[in-house]
């Protein structure tokens, strides 16, 4: 009851306060003054208003908020836990102890084009003789346009 008071009460100041903003010429911004206002008569009038004020004075539904806050500690700690020990599950541990893996195709990933499908690939360019000063001449050619 005092919480539908209250969102009445908002809600008649906030459309005050759109009324002055219009009468200002400030339309638009009048138009979403107003728009935020009726947000919480609609929410009294859904009883969504209703229901949170049921649920904040209900020692259950705090109860339950508390069962719900030790099942994700639970869940974060077993989680820091297996991270910790690097592992996955047991399969995976198994496995990675094997040092096998269980790939249905391991040599699948090899690429299988012959020979005669593609041209020769071009050889690879001989490196230069100027050794590493040559790997900065770009740099220097830039800094030299600039005036650096």
């Amino acid at each position: 009851m005092i919480a539908e008071t209250v969102c009445s009460a908002v809600s008649a100041a906030g459309l005050g306060i759109a009324v002055v903003t219009a009468y200002r010429k400030r339309f638009l911004s009048a138009a979403r003054i107003a728009a935020y206002a009726l947000v919480p008569v609609g929410l009294v009038m859904t009883g969504v208003v209703g229901w949170l004020a049921d649920t904040a004075f209900s020692p259950t539904a705090w109860a339950g908020f508390g069962v719900l806050g030790v099942a994700w500690l639970l869940f974060m700690t077993t989680r820091a836990v297996e991270r910790r020990r690097g592992g996955g599950t047991r399969a995976e541990r198994r496995a990675a102890e094997r040092g096998g893996s269980d790939a249905v195709a391991p040599t699948a990933s090899a690429p299988s084009l012959g020979q005669g499908s593609r041209p020769a690939a071009r050889p690879a360019p001989s490196p230069r003789a100027g050794g590493s000063g040559d790997d900065f001449s770009d740099i220097e050619a830039i800094l030299k346009k600039h005036g650096i």
